[in-house]
């Protein structure tokens, strides 16, 4: 299975990476803390979609909640901005999703893109 002609692992990752970013950086209104707890939500979401789509489960697992955890952890253990929760947890994302993708395989290979 293909989404745009790529493993679905990687795109999901970047799809979150991208929204995490967005939250980070688009809402002046939000605190840090807020910020944090809206991308390690984006992140679990993000990672169970991996984890539906892909065997084993376990590597999908691990990275999203590496992703919410360091989301966490830089908004509630350090004092930093949320451009830099948002940044912090891009850069996560995009190097487990590397991890990831030579660890899992799409559940269905042989079904066919769009479905």
């Amino acid at each position: 299975m293909k989404i745009f002609g790529r493993e679905p692992a990687l795109i999901i990752a970047t799809v979150s990476a991208g929204l995490s970013l967005l939250v980070s950086f688009g809402f002046d209104d939000l605190s840090a803390e807020q910020a944090a707890a809206i991308v390690a939500v984006i992140s679990a979401v993000f990672a169970a979609a991996t984890a539906a789509i892909t065997r084993p489960v376990a590597p999908s697992a691990f990275t999203g909640l590496a992703a919410a955890g360091f989301a966490l952890l830089a908004a509630y253990g350090m004092d930093v901005s949320q451009e830099t929760v948002g940044a912090v947890n891009a850069v996560v994302l995009a190097v487990l999703a590397l991890v990831t993708r030579s660890q899992v395989t799409p559940s269905r290979p042989d079904a066919p893109a769009g479905v």
